[in-house]
């Protein structure tokens, strides 16, 4: 048991971590507000007009909308690909299977950097592809398919067999036994996989930079495109403490599927 004293330091130290994390976003969210075009603070006085010039920007739209083409098919990628690898490793033995577990998870782990000159040197060195929206997707799902795979595996782990061994000894085949017994026990791990592997992907910088191309912009480079932008100030707080706010709805989502389903049935 922790003295009054300690626990009064561990609540001090929480706190003083909560502040490091959440005042920077609470100072966009009320910047969007100021009057002020720049990232002056305080706040000279509050406005809701860069509100309006963020909803009529025709460019954030369009980015926005490039943004989420780019995450759902890099979603629907990793979605099949990691699900078929975490099955496989998994359930199956065969040689070489720590390998490929190493190989789909190291992706993760290289810096964004290295990955897209990586990328870029093998759409247009060695297979000669001109950049654009697919092979943003293609880039955006190397890494997407480490996130549903990891969640995926975990559940499988956590699931055990034996409820699969008793669907084989029922008669049940493999394609049903994974229809009706497996499938269902990891949908939520498969769903927080999905949301998750979204949410990174709609955040990607440095990747979509060597992989875009001219022709292709997504979210993230419009809005460190007109950063530094005097008159484009504004509207980039408005966009940012959006995207702030916004984005607690795939967290919740994928802590809310990402629990034992056992559990999630109480």
């Amino acid at each position: 048991m922790l003295s009054n004293t300690a626990r009064r330091l561990v609540r001090g130290w929480t706190l003083l971590v909560l502040l490091f994390l959440y005042a920077p976003l609470l100072l966009v969210v009320i910047n969007a507000f100021n009057t002020s075009r720049t990232f002056a603070f305080p706040p000279t006085g509050f406005t809701l007009h860069w509100w309006s010039d963020a909803w009529n920007s025709h460019g954030m739209w369009q980015s926005l909308v490039n943004s989420v083409v780019v995450g759902l098919g890099a979603t629907v990628i990793a979605l099949v690909l990691g699900t078929m690898a975490a099955v496989a490793v998994q359930r199956y033995d065969f040689f070489g299977k720590h390998v490929v577990s190493l190989l789909v998870v190291l992706p993760i782990t290289l810096p964004g950097i290295v990955t897209g000159i990586a990328l870029n040197a093998t759409f247009t060195s060695a297979l000669g592809v001109s950049l654009g929206m697919a092979t943003v997707i293609i880039g955006h799902a190397t890494f997407c398919i480490v996130i549903v795979f990891n969640n995926t595996q975990a559940r499988l782990r956590r699931m055990g067999s034996s409820l699969e061994d008793a669907s084989a000894d029922l008669g049940a085949s493999s394609w049903q036994t994974f229809r009706y017994v497996t499938f269902p026990m990891m949908r939520g791990s498969v769903v927080a996989g999905a949301v998750l592997a979204f949410a990174l992907s709609f955040d990607e910088i440095v990747v979509t930079t060597f992989t875009a191309g001219p022709t292709v912009q997504t979210l993230p480079i419009w809005i460190f495109g007109n950063l530094f932008r005097p008159n484009q100030a504004p509207v980039i707080n408005v966009v940012a403490a959006a995207l702030t706010i916004v984005a607690i709805i795939p967290v919740w989502l994928a802590q809310r599927f990402g629990g034992d389903p056992a559990v999630s049935r109480v």
